[in-house]
């Protein structure tokens, strides 16, 4: 939280963008009441940022296939920040790409 409130101090944030853990049958998952709590958190402190919510599903299984398609070699594949990092960037392409068709 301290590293997102001096990012939004420095930087122009119209938005947040948030994944919202899903279990593959659209249950929530258990990690969901911590992303909520984080999220109350974070609206409480920053009113003025919306917060968009974008269904995770699938995306780490989607980080790996990209890292497959790339090139990556099992060791770097193994790395859950990398995964999580490519995770981040499709939750944040799955959002603009639904505001896009809007």
């Amino acid at each position: 939280m301290d590293w997102l409130n001096d990012y939004v101090r420095r930087e122009n944030v119209e938005r947040i963008v948030v994944g919202e853990p899903r279990q593959t049958n659209g249950q929530p998952s258990e990690n969901l009441p911590r992303v909520r709590a984080f999220v109350e958190r974070w609206q409480k402190a920053h009113p003025e940022i919306p917060v968009s919510w974008v269904d995770e599903r699938f995306t780490s299984v989607m980080a790996h296939q990209a890292m497959l398609d790339g090139g990556l070699k099992k060791k770097d594949r193994q790395n859950k920040a990398l995964v999580d990092e490519i995770s981040a960037t499709i939750i944040l392409q799955s959002y603009l790409e639904s505001r896009r068709i809007k």
